[in-house]
Order: C-alpha cells, then sequence, then structure tokens
C-alpha cells in the first residue's frame, strides 16, 4: 500500500484548544479518506505554540532553531497539509502567520492544503474565505474548495437529518473537505526530497563557467 503523509499545522494557542480539536478531525478524515483510495495515511502534527519563542526569534534573526526547522521540514516535505488557526479581529492569528512568514519562498507551490479555523461566534465564518485563502493563493498552494470553520455551538451539534438549504453541519463540511484534499493527494506522486548534494556540478564544469 502507497503511503502518503499529511502535515497538520494547528494554530491553537491554549491547551485543551478548539483550534487542535478540529484539525484532529479533519487529519481522521481525511486519513480514512486516503484508505478508502487505497493509500496509508502517516499524519504529523505541528503545534505552533510549541514554536513560539523560536519563530519570534526567527523573524529576528532569519535562523531556525533544530526544533523550529524540523517544524518547517516536516510542513514542506507533506504531500498534503491542513492548516487551522483561531480567529482573532477577523484574521488568522499572528503566531499561525509568523509560521508561514518563516517558510522558504515557493516551498509550498503547488501543495494541496485544507484550511479550517475556528472562533468563538460564527460571525467570524467568512474569515476564511477574506484572509486565510488568499494567504495560501499567495504561496501559490493549492487550496481545496471546501473550507471548514468550526463555532464553539459547533463542536455539540449531531449530524442529523438536514432540512434543504440548512447550512450543512461540521462533520458533513470535515468529511467533503477531507475528500477533497485525499483526491488532491492520491493523484500526486509522493513528496520525493532533493538532497542539494546529491549530484554536485565538478570543479572542472565551475571552472568552464558550465
Amino acid at each position: 500500500m502507497s503511503r502518503r503523509t499529511i502535515a497538520v499545522v494547528s494554530g491553537g494557542l491554549r491547551q485543551p484548544s478548539s483550534t487542535r480539536l478540529l484539525a484532529d478531525r479533519l487529519a481522521e478524515a481525511t486519513a480514512g479518506s486516503l484508505r478508502e483510495r487505497g493509500f496509508e495515511a502517516r499524519v504529523q502534527v505541528v503545534e505552533l505554540r510549541e514554536h513560539a519563542h523560536d519563530l519570534t526569534n526567527t523573524l529576528l534573526t532569519g535562523f531556525a532553531s533544530a526544533d523550529l526547522q524540523r517544524a518547517i521540514d516536516t510542513v514542506v516535505q507533506a504531500d498534503g497539509v491542513i492548516a487551522v488557526t483561531p480567529i482573532f479581529s477577523g484574521s488568522y492569528s499572528g503566531l499561525f502567520k509568523n509560521f508561514f512568514d518563516a517558510l522558504e519562498a515557493g516551498s509550498l507551490a503547488g501543495m494541496p492544503m485544507l484550511i479550517g479555523a475556528t472562533a468563538g461566534t460564527a460571525r467570524h465564518t467568512l474569515a476564511l474565505e477574506h484572509a486565510v485563502r488568499p494567504l495560501f493563493a499567495y504561496l501559490h498552494s493549492v487550496v481545496v474548495p471546501t473550507s471548514v470553520f468550526g463555532a464553539t455551538e459547533d463542536f455539540g451539534a449531531s449530524s442529523g437529518q438536514q432540512v434543504p438549504g440548512d447550512v450543512p453541519p461540521l462533520q458533513v463540511r470535515v468529511a467533503r473537505a477531507a475528500g477533497e484534499l485525499a483526491e488532491l493527494v492520491a493523484a500526486r506522486s509522493p513528496h520525493s526530497v532533493v538532497d542539494p548534494f546529491a549530484d554536485p556540478t565538478s570543479f572542472t564544469d565551475l571552472l568552464a563557467g558550465a
């Protein structure tokens, strides 16, 4: 069975965190959807709260600590990424943005991406579309059509029978978005890490200007 790696970026600041809860639901649903397509799913979680100080230092110095670099490598070397942020003042959190600011330019280009967000009220739902989606469009990631927002009241909602015209409950959107991400990931070859020292240019070629 072929394997695909899904990196989960959780921007929650507290423990326990509704942001992490949503991220875990999305990861579980994506792994299940990949298994249905005949792929083994490996899920790796990056908790940004654990790297908050290192992120600040990296933005000031331009150099990532060993722990932060491992987290960055987890994300940029994955076959697909699930990114979930809390919404503060109508947009993603500063910690969430700092992490993606710390990545090398172009490192997420073409990356299949599922975006999600949490907040205390459903009034922040559109922050996914006017703030989070444009961020990853700028990074040239391939973001699935369905974004997933979870307000506080959504985490206890039942999936029961839906009335036509009603907004689907959280778990319905989770399943739909996970299926879209799994479809993108399954359609691509597994990510391979290129060793920059594996095929060096010879000294002769360098002298010749090759």
